[in-house]
C-alpha cells in the first residue's frame, strides 16, 4: 500500500509516522489507499478526538487518528472497513480491523461510565483512567460463534441482508451471559435456522473488528430438523453441494476458512493457512 500524501519520492522516511483517519468504522482514503504522513495530516486540523500508536507498517510507526465527525478533504473520500477488507491484503485487513477497534473505544471511553468524570490516558498500557473512582477502562471484546454446518457432501450456508448481493456464509451470533460458546453454537443454529447440530469441533479463531469481536470458529454436523429461517435475521439458507457452492464470503474471513477448510478435507485437497 502506498499514498502519494508520503514524501515526494513515493517513500516515507524510517522515522516518518504514518497516520490512518478513522471515524465511524470508515476510513480516510485518497486514490493510494488509507495511510497519510503526519505532517501533511496535522496542517489540516482535523477535528480529532483521540490520537492512538496502533503498530508499524513495515518498520513505520502508524497512528490512528479517531474523528470526531467526517471532514471533507480534496481529493479523498470516506471508504467502510468491509470494502477495505474486500480490497486490500491480509496484513492491511489486521492492521486496519486492529486501528477500527482501537478508534470505537477511544470514542465510547471518552467518559467514566461510573461517575461521568473525563477519562485520561494510562501510560504505559492501552488502557484509560477515571481520577475521580480510580476506575481503568481497557478495549473490550464481544466473544462470539461462526459454525459451518455440514451434511456428507452439503454444507449449509445462509444470507441476510447485510451481505453483499449474492453471498452466502456461515452461521454466526453472540454468545449470551452465562452461555459456554459451545452452547451459543446450539442455541443459534436452532433459532436463526430451525436445525440440531452434534459434534461440535472448535476450529479457530480471528478477530474481527464490527466492531469488537473475537469469532471462534466450529464444525459441527446436522443431528435434525428442516431449514426455517429466523424472520428478520435470515433472508434465505440452504444446503450447497460441495461442487457446487454459491458466491462465499472475503478469503480473509473465518467464514471462508472455515468453508474451505472442510471442503479440503473431504475431498483429500491441500488445507488452506488459518486466517491471521
Amino acid at each position: 500500500m502506498t499514498n502519494h500524501h508520503m514524501a515526494e519520492s513515493g517513500e516515507a522516511k524510517a522515522d516518518e509516522s504514518l497516520v490512518l483517519v478513522h471515524c465511524r468504522q470508515d476510513f480516510l482514503c485518497s486514490s493510494q489507499g488509507p495511510l497519510f504522513s503526519l505532517d501533511w495530516l496535522r496542517e489540516l486540523q482535523l477535528p480529532a478526538l483521540a490520537e492512538h500508536e496502533v503498530g508499524l507498517y513495515g518498520s513505520i510507526p502508524v497512528r490512528l487518528l479517531e474523528l470526531e465527525r467526517p471532514a471533507e478533504i480534496a481529493g479523498c473520500s470516506w471508504q467502510s472497513l468491509r470494502r477495505l477488507m474486500l480490497e486490500g491484503d491480509a496484513d492491511t485487513f489486521r492492521l486496519l480491523g486492529y486501528a477500527a477497534q482501537i478508534g470505537i473505544w477511544a470514542r465510547q471511553h471518552r467518559f467514566c461510565g461510573s461517575c461521568g468524570e473525563p477519562l485520561q490516558p494510562v501510560s504505559g498500557e492501552r488502557a484509560m483512567r477515571c481520577s475521580r473512582c480510580d476506575e481503568q477502562h481497557y478495549p473490550r471484546l464481544s466473544p462470539s460463534m461462526i459454525v459451518l454446518v455440514t451434511r456428507g457432501d452439503e454444507v449449509l450456508l445462509a444470507r441476510s441482508s447485510r451481505f453483499a448481493s449474492g453471498v452466502f456464509s456461515t452461521l454466526a451470533g453472540f454468545v449470551e451471559p452465562g452461555e459456554t460458546v459451545e452452547q451459543c453454537v446450539v442455541r443459534e443454529v436452532r433459532e436463526e435456522v430451525g436445525l440440531e447440530v452434534k459434534n461440535l469441533q472448535y476450529i479457530a479463531s480471528q478477530s474481527w473488528p464490527y466492531p469488537h469481536s473475537l469469532m471462534l470458529g466450529f464444525h459441527a454436523e446436522y443431528a435434525g430438523g428442516e431449514i426455517v429461517p429466523q424472520p428478520g435475521e435470515i433472508e434465505e439458507a440452504h444446503w450447497f453441494d460441495l461442487a457446487r457452492l454459491p458466491l462465499l464470503p472475503s478469503p480473509y474471513s473465518i467464514a471462508r476458512y472455515l468453508i474451505e477448510l472442510h471442503r479440503a478435507r473431504h475431498l483429500g485437497l491441500p488445507e488452506p493457512l488459518p486466517p491471521g
